[in-house]
């Protein structure tokens, strides 16, 4: 499985990608408006630090528009995938640029239906908000299995990317089910290396190494 980041913060991309955690990064208009920076010259940064895939989401809502901002971020570099919402405007933009060749992400979606009409689009990744729907009372991870189950009915080529992760359980579940990638914010990155036991297990060997210096 794949880890991109979620996050437009260049100091938390380059931790991860000194960890060698960084397959890709995923940005959308919140993240980037929360750096205070210009957001083109913002993505810029972030495709000289990651050579993978780069989500740059558009904020058009009609298909013409939609296609004109992705081409635009397109011709910023090769990494970059254009996040598209998974509305009837939005699926004809994934459509059009599909044929084109430059690569998508359809965002925000919240059913199976949606992911299948995604990958019939021609979508390069489709991304489950799993978080959201665990907010209203569903269990997001399902919705994560029916996806990948339809995928591999029909051998279709689009990468589910599992989105909107906010805690461990997410990660390891993602990883137990198959899912292409996972972009996980840092906060979540960094618990997926504790545990109480390796704590302890260090403290005890210098501990012990302590009191055979002492003889």
């Amino acid at each position: 499985m794949k880890f991109f980041i979620d996050t437009a913060n260049l100091d938390a991309i380059k931790w991860a990608k000194e960890m060698g955690l960084l397959d890709g990064v995923t940005t959308n208009p919140t993240l980037l408006s929360r750096e205070g920076k210009d957001p083109e010259k913002q993505v810029k940064e972030i495709l000289k630090i990651c050579k993978g895939p780069v989500s740059v989401e558009v904020l058009s809502l009609d298909v013409d528009g939609m296609v004109k901002e992705a081409e635009k971020f397109a011709k910023w570099a090769k990494n970059v995938v254009i996040k598209i919402p998974l509305t009837e405007e939005g699926l004809k933009a994934i459509r059009r640029l599909s044929k084109k060749g430059i690569k998508t992400n359809a965002t925000l979606v919240f059913s199976a239906n949606q992911a299948l009409l995604a990958a019939k689009a021609g979508a390069t990744y489709v991304s489950p908000f799993i978080g959201r729907l665990d907010d209203r009372g569903e269990r997001g991870m399902d919705l994560v299995e029916d996806i990948l189950t339809i995928y591999r009915n029909y051998c279709f080529k689009t990468q589910v990317l599992v989105a909107s992760i906010r805690n461990l359980d997410h990660v390891r579940e993602a990883a137990l089910l198959g899912a292409d990638v996972a972009t996980i914010p840092p906060k979540v990155i960094k618990e997926l290396a504790k545990h109480e036991l390796t704590d302890i297990g260090i403290q005890r060997f210098l501990d012990d190494w302590e009191k055979l210096k002492k003889k």
